[in-house]
């Protein structure tokens, strides 16, 4: 039996085939020249024909997909057969490149012009890209990249998943997501988990099985098995039956003994706040604002930014929204804002330090949450990312006030906030603990990589030492100011217990795990998720820490978790 340890990242039990990712389309060599006896016009009618079968393509997928998928998958079966692509490359076929290299020469030039014109035109730079590489792979005779099509359901292997390839990612006909890179806070990850997919991270070679491999994943356990047995079979079956009990959650997150503990959802805009909500969310813990400016080369005008607001807003009349101010910078940058030149964009210029290089945006911004407040009932909680000190925090909540907005409040990302969380919470309403940043500061350890997988853990003692901190300076001299939690360490239902016990007062996650964190915290005593966190606390590594604690909740293997 041939197993691929990794890292679970979203629990579920599942066997299927696999289907893998293909490679990344290689660049063909510089100065290639067409083949010998292979004349340019043949060259320039095979570049056509291979064009006109990726339109085809592309065009036959966006005709069973939906949402923004189908938009994808339309506007780049477009660009393939685009004249002034084609002509470009029929031009250099025509001086005796070949039909490969040409192609790649052209779509570089044609997506540079095309970023350069900005606005509308700029978003079709990746479009050619995309399809410069599907014409070569074509031209080659090789599949495709991106997510492979197939008639029946499969689980999804690949290196590592970029935010493009899930553009079309089917939740109907993907059985679980597994990678041979990737953490347990990389972009795969929080995917699966917001499609409550089974999912397995750095799995080192799990991406060289061939296709149509039999596996057996555990996504909690972080294991895949090559030609599972009979009681993995079993233990399939019965997560088949018991996944159906993690589907719904009453709108109560506690514990047994009656300790409230809100579950909330994180939310990227109006349509997850519409869809958080049908799942019974207490509120929004985390509203990531970034959807507002991204892919745009201009500041979005405060109407604008206002009216999408109030799209979030509305979901939730009378309940807890807790809005966090454009984090820029690093993995998302902008082009009116930040400077991609930066050698070590994560240390640099992000989130609310923006606003020490380009004044106003962040005033604009909180002009625009003001005013869609003012038009809305939700009870709206604002919240600067990246704060490092009470200098930072208190300038926020003058801003904030100067806004019009009533409750102001700091991410915990940095450690140094973690670390000065008396002096900070002084100066705002609340924290809330961003887990994903502040364990990779904490570990210094960048969390899109696979080797650093194991440091890039919020089970590592450091970062729940630096939870704990956090909550002993919210209620020093008495403030007793809220601590929630709104990185991915919330939706971990073991990791839930434990940061109940650590005094965190709110959880936020991807809605479709809610449920499981409700079921796994109902289970314990507030007395009881205290020892559970004291346990954790005191081991010296984070695996045990893990371990110590899931051998203390039975439950989690009852449901697979």
């Amino acid at each position: 039996m041939q197993n691929f340890p990794g890292v679970g990242v979203s629990p579920g039990r599942i066997i299927g085939t696999i289907r893998q990712m293909p490679k990344p389309v290689s660049e063909p060599p510089a100065g290639e020249q067409l083949p010998a006896g292979v004349t340019a016009e043949e060259a320039t009618a095979a570049l056509k024909t291979a064009s006109r079968t990726v339109h085809d393509q592309l065009n036959a997928r966006a005709e069973i997909a939906s949402g923004d998928g189908k938009a994808v998958l339309e506007a780049t079966a477009l660009m393939a057969t685009d004249s002034m692509l084609l002509k470009s490359a029929a031009k250099l076929i025509g001086r005796g490149t070949s039909g490969q290299r040409a192609i790649w020469e052209a779509g570089s030039s044609v997506s540079e012009m095309l970023h350069n014109l900005g606005g509308y035109m700029a978003e079709r730079a990746t479009d050619v890209l995309d399809v410069r590489a599907r014409i070569v792979a074509e031209l080659r005779g090789v599949p495709a990249p991106g997510i492979p099509s197939s008639p029946t359901p499969f689980i999804l292997v690949a290196e590592d998943l970029a935010p493009a390839d899930t553009a079309t990612l089917d939740p109907e006909k993907i059985l679980a997501l597994l990678t041979a890179g990737g953490g347990p806070q990389s972009h795969t990850a929080i995917i699966a988990r917001s499609l409550g997919l089974p999912a397995v991270v750095a799995a080192t070679g799990v991406d060289q099985l061939p296709d149509g491999t039999e596996v057996y994943v555990d996504g909690a356990a972080g294991l895949i098995t090559v030609d599972p047995d009979d009681s993995q079979r079993a233990a399939a079956d019965q997560w088949a039956a018991t996944a159906s009990l993690l589907s719904a959650f009453n709108g109560t997150g506690a514990t047994a003994d009656g300790h409230l503990v809100p579950l909330l959802a994180n939310v990227g805009g109006a349509k997850d706040a519409v869809a958080a909500a049908k799942l019974n969310a207490q509120g929004v813990g985390l509203f990531r604002t970034e959807f507002c400016f991204l892919e745009r080369d201009t500041e979005p005008t405060v109407e604008e930014q206002a009216a999408a607001y109030k799209g979030v807003f509305g979901a939730f009349p009378g309940k807890k929204v807790v809005l966090r101010t454009l984090d820029a910078g690093a993995d998302k940058p902008l082009p009116f804002l930040t400077d991609a030149t930066e050698p070590n964009p994560a240390l640099g210029v992000r989130g609310y330090r923006t606003d020490l290089t380009t004044p106003g945006v962040l005033e604009r911004q909180l002009q625009a949450i003001a005013r869609a407040e003012r038009e809305s009932e939700a009870d709206v909680w604002v919240m600067a990312p990246m704060i490092s000190t009470a200098e930072e925090a208190a300038r926020f909540a003058r801003l904030c006030a100067e806004a019009g907005i009533k409750t102001p409040g700091v991410m915990v990302e940095v450690p140094s906030a973690a670390l000065t969380a008396e002096a900070i919470l002084r100066e705002v309403d609340f924290a809330s603990l961003g887990t994903n940043d502040l364990t990779q500061y904490a570990m210094a350890a960048d969390r899109q990589l696979g080797p650093l997988a194991a440091l890039n853990t919020p089970w590592q003692p450091a970062v729940l030492r630096l939870v704990r901190l956090t909550v002993e300076g919210s209620a020093a001299e008495g403030h007793n100011k809220p601590v929630g939690v709104c990185g991915e360490a919330a939706a971990d239902p073991a990791l839930a217990v434990v940061l109940t016990g650590l005094g965190v007062t709110t959880l936020s996650m991807t809605a479709r795990s809610l449920a499981a964190v409700a079921a796994v915290l109902k289970t314990v005593t507030l007395a009881e998720a205290q020892e559970l966190a004291r346990l954790a606390l005191s081991a010296p590594t984070a695996t045990e820490a893990r371990a110590l604690v899931r051998e203390k909740l039975p439950v989690l293997e009852e449901l697979g978790l």
